[in-house]
């Protein structure tokens, strides 16, 4: 078996839950091979990269096995390189915390925290 389908290859190696649910994604435009718009029944080959939307994130993936049944998670890794780029980290903004019981913010501390929120300080 040297190719099989895009959809049924990403529902074989776990990337989406459902065989329907990878054809849709193709459908949709959420699925891309070697750089190109993929439909559902589009070949992949040992070789390929393929890129899937999923969820919230981009998986870019190399196609090393073709398989075309659904198998165990531990096999279905084994049949691609994940070359998905780690998410840029989240930038941690400071944020404005009053003690636990210390009351209303005076006239002052309520100009303080309008002067942080519209990013002044």
């Amino acid at each position: 078996m040297e190719s099989t389908r895009v959809d049924r290859w990403l529902w074989a190696v776990r990337l989406t839950k459902t065989r329907p649910d990878a054809a849709a994604a193709c459908r949709g435009g959420h699925v891309r091979v070697n750089d190109r718009p993929a439909k559902p029944a589009t070949t992949v080959s040992p070789g390929d990269e393929v890129r899937a939307r999923v969820g919230d994130t981009t998986r870019v993936v190399e196609v090393v096995r073709v398989i075309q049944k659904r198998v165990g998670a531990a096999d279905a890794t084994a049949c691609f390189i994940d070359r998905t780029p780690a998410p840029p980290p989240e930038a941690a903004a400071p944020v404005a915390r009053r003690d636990r019981g210390a009351g209303r913010p005076t006239k002052r501390e309520r100009r303080v925290l309008d002067q942080f929120r519209a990013g002044k300080l």
